[in-house]
């Protein structure tokens, strides 16, 4: 490393096309990695409050289904998931199939990649939903149907909004490891963050200089992500049952 040539103006200088610099490239990939990263957070906590509260139902068969969600998203490896959402579902499905020969590529690419991350992520969100609602006190949902809440009335405005102010420090982990996960969407062609920054690598030979850069990257986004949500788990901290809450 003593006698390695580091050369950060390499960062100014033209891409392989010639009308943008590395840096602009770097940051292109970028926005490919946040937007990514908003799009599936939003079908995670979708899906995986609906999923979370089917677990915590008294009817048996949400619960299996929603143990069953939980189960096949979380044992089967990410990257395997990724591809078969953007090889194998189009070719069993011809609808699709249709749509993405018809699309643009990168629209495939993204749109695989949105619906994979957010359903991977969904089941684990769903776990810290049916945590945060069973750890409330029985009394709570007792209340609710006291007061001729029906039990969507229930969820709705006494066990979700108290769960959801509970679990925000493991959602915080979620966010991060979202945003980090998002860098598997290299594997099948989207150019997010670590697409440009191998591709960087690539030209230049300078794969210190880029996944260095890549690396100070994804830092600051992911601490931003973590500044975020301990600043929302402050202002929504409930007395009594998390850290800081008192």
């Amino acid at each position: 490393m003593k006698n390695y040539d580091w050369n950060w103006a390499l960062f100014l200088e033209p891409g392989p096309e010639g009308d943008a610099s590395w840096l602009s490239i770097l940051f292109s990939g970028l926005g490919w990695t946040l937007l990514l990263a908003l799009l599936a957070w939003l079908i995670a906590f979708i899906v995986g409050s609906a999923v979370g509260v089917m677990r915590t139902t008294e009817n048996p068969w949400l619960v299996r289904i929603g143990n069953a969600w939980v189960e096949v998203f979380r044992n089967v490896p990410l990257l395997v998931q990724l591809f078969l959402w953007f090889y194998v579902m189009p070719e069993l499905i011809p609808p699709l199939k249709r749509w993405v020969i018809g699309v643009d590529p990168i629209t495939s690419q993204f749109a695989s990649a949105v619906i994979c991350l957010g359903l991977f992520t969904s089941a684990r969100i769903a776990e810290q939903v049916r945590s945060g609602i069973q750890s409330l006190p029985r009394g709570q949902r007792f209340a609710g149907y006291a007061l001729g809440l029906t039990q969507a009335q229930t969820y709705r405005h006494v066990l979700l909004p108290m769960a959801y102010r509970i679990i925000i420090p493991p959602l915080t982990s979620e966010t991060m490891n979202l945003i980090k996960n998002t860098s598997v969407a290299l594997t099948i062609g989207l150019a997010e963050l670590m697409f440009r920054t191998r591709e960087m690598g690539e030209y230049t030979f300078k794969f210190f200089e880029a996944f260095t850069a890549a690396t100070l990257i994804y830092i600051v986004v992911s601490m931003t992500a973590n500044r975020v949500m301990a600043w929302l788990e402050r202002r929504l901290a409930v007395p009594g049952y998390i850290a800081g809450g008192k």
